[in-house]
């Protein structure tokens, strides 16, 4: 197969965003209310318990007729896996990214590599400081000195502030992550957010992601193949060690092992 050229790439690139305008524009056009979250959490319970053992595609099916353009995807870029199988059922989904202004270089040129060739809307979900006026007021390395604050500022808050338009968001908690995350259920109630988890990728190994990613040839973050099967933000990780926990290298040597974002 010949190589695309730059005139093809580019005319690639332009419909790529003709098509994300025109989806934009009708979902302006459609734009539905969210519920109350008392509607939302009676929802999330049967859920639950309908989806106790989910098919992921089936799950998202459901997903896609119950929420639609009300549903947001988080993603860490590590992987594009949980974006492409949602945008699969959910053309255009907003796809929400953590900008905390601490990302290897990788991270963030895979989110724009999923950007420019994803039937998805990224959202750059950013902290209300920059990383220089975070210093000033905290002190420089916070994430050194109080690293469950620095994550609470970077990531939780405007998180849950963007989560606040709507109705579920998708997440890519699986139970192979960590021992804290082995009872994962595909559908549950975020008390904390006030709206619907799903985990349709809970009971995937990691060895299926990159299964999936090699058969439908997504993109995935460099890293992945240099020794961080987790990646979050540079300071705050490390390389894995064979046999170690696939987390273990997420604020090594502290007593933290999540950001806050699923507890």
């Amino acid at each position: 197969m010949s190589t695309p050229s730059l005139a093809e790439r580019r005319e690639r690139q332009l419909a790529h965003e003709r098509d994300r305008a025109a989806h934009l524009a009708h979902r302006a056009e459609i734009s539905r209310t969210r519920r109350t979250t008392p509607e939302l959490r009676v929802i999330a319970l049967e859920a639950e318990d309908r989806f106790a053992d989910g098919d992921t595609d089936t799950l998202l099916s459901w997903v896609a007729e119950e929420f639609g353009d009300l549903t947001a995807v988080a993603c860490s870029m590590a992987d594009a896996v949980l974006p492409h199988v949602v945008a699969r059922h959910i053309p255009w989904v907003d796809t929400l990214f953590l900008e905390t202004g601490y990302h290897f270089a990788e991270t963030v040129g895979t989110r724009d590599a999923v950007e420019s060739s994803m039937q998805l809307t990224i959202v750059d979900v950013q902290p209300r400081q920059s990383v220089a006026e975070q210093d000033a007021q905290y002190g420089e390395r916070l994430f050194e000195r109080d690293p469950a604050l620095c994550c609470q500022l970077r990531k939780v808050e405007p998180l849950t502030e963007t989560l606040g338009g709507y109705e579920a968001w998708i997440t890519g908690v699986r139970r192979d992550d960590s021992p804290l995350r082995a009872d994962t259920p595909f559908v549950t109630w975020d008390e904390k957010n006030g709206l619907v988890k799903i985990n349709p990728l809970a009971d995937w190994t990691f060895d299926r992601v990159l299964d999936y990613a090699a058969e439908h040839d997504v993109i995935l973050n460099p890293l992945l193949n240099d020794g961080y099967p987790s990646i979050g933000c540079a300071p705050c990780t490390r390389r894995v060690a064979p046999g170690e926990d696939p987390r273990a290298g997420r604020w090594a040597g502290l007593d933290k092992s999540e950001c806050g974002l699923h507890t």
